[in-house]
């Protein structure tokens, strides 16, 4: 249960918040391995890229990619969810004296984002490729030709087999590993700080509100640079052999962006993965933890009518 809970969580917020996920994505690719100001600039910011993409691609556009993203925010994030809940449920992220701690849950948070990465990975892939496809005129990126998520999984499993469907993972399995390191630890000691100062009633909805503004900022941060380079190994197009364009692995993609496009070619598409990230991270982490509760209230009260 705590899997489907997970899974129903992430795919509540994931609708909400994909629009932005296009955003970010279109912005990270923009610009691609060209320093500043030797390329075209198609999305200036989070608003002016949603008005071009409208204007241009048509209003279904802001909504590119949604199927594959929902599906693997219910593969992904039910694993990585679940498993975290699990080891809580079973105590492995506290201390001896019973008190939340925050390197076995940075510990827990990686392991439990390693899992859903590694298996949600395919999803991502389509996800990002259908998400950067656009217009001739504000095209970035290596555009790929998927029609749907299972036009673009059969596509790749046609041209190169079972493994092509894992490409990137290398790229996927560190950023969401730091991605859910510190988004679940951070919100995890948030939620037990704010509870125990009773700023809110123990069960208020608040206490998890508040963890979650804390939790979405120190993600973000934390998982924007490994976000680029998971975008771009990602969409990157690939020669006969399967060999990626531009990218023979993760480091090389680091020291490419860093050489080519400076420090700040890690931190594109920062403001709508905020903007993403912040609604995205309250909106999954509330209704996981409110879920929570509401599954371990019902146990509570079959058990106590039996």
């Amino acid at each position: 249960m705590e899997f489907l809970i997970g899974g129903i969580a992430a795919c509540g917020a994931g609708l909400f918040t994909n629009p932005l996920e296009v955003v970010k994505t279109r912005m990270q690719l923009q610009g691609e391995l060209q320093a500043r100001g030797q390329h075209a600039i198609h999305y200036r910011n989070s608003f002016h890229a949603i008005k071009t993409i409208v204007k241009t691609d048509g209003i279904l556009a802001i909504q590119s990619g949604l199927v594959p993203a929902l599906w693997y925010q219910l593969v992904m994030n039910g694993i990585r969810l679940g498993s975290y809940q699990t080891m809580l449920n079973i105590g492995i992220t506290k201390d001896k004296h019973g008190n939340v701690s925050f390197p076995k849950s940075i510990i827990a948070g990686a392991c439990a984002g390693c899992m859903g990465a590694s298996i949600g990975s395919p999803f991502y892939m389509i996800k990002t490729h259908m998400q950067s496809k656009a217009a001739k005129e504000i095209a970035v990126g290596h555009q790929h030709p998927h029609e749907s998520m299972l036009h673009g999984l059969r596509s790749v499993f046609q041209s190169y087999g079972f493994t092509g469907l894992w490409r990137g993972v290398s790229a996927a399995i560190p950023r969401v590993m730091v991605g859910s390191a510190t988004q679940l630890s951070s919100f995890t000691k948030s939620k037990e700080y704010l509870t125990k100062r009773q700023i809110f009633p123990a069960n208020s909805w608040l206490n998890t509100f508040g963890a979650t503004i804390c939790s979405a900022f120190t993600v973000t941060m934390c998982m924007t640079p490994f976000d680029v380079v998971s975008t771009r190994m990602y969409n990157q197009g690939i020669d006969k052999h399967g060999n990626g364009l531009h990218y023979k692995n993760v480091v090389d993609c680091f020291v490419k962006i860093f050489r080519t496009e400076g420090l700040w070619g890690f931190y594109k598409g920062w403001g709508p993965s905020f903007l993403r990230l912040g609604p995205h991270t309250v909106l999954s982490l509330t209704i996981w933890d409110r879920l929570t509760v509401f599954h371990k209230n019902f146990q509570m009260n079959k058990v106590i009518k039996s």
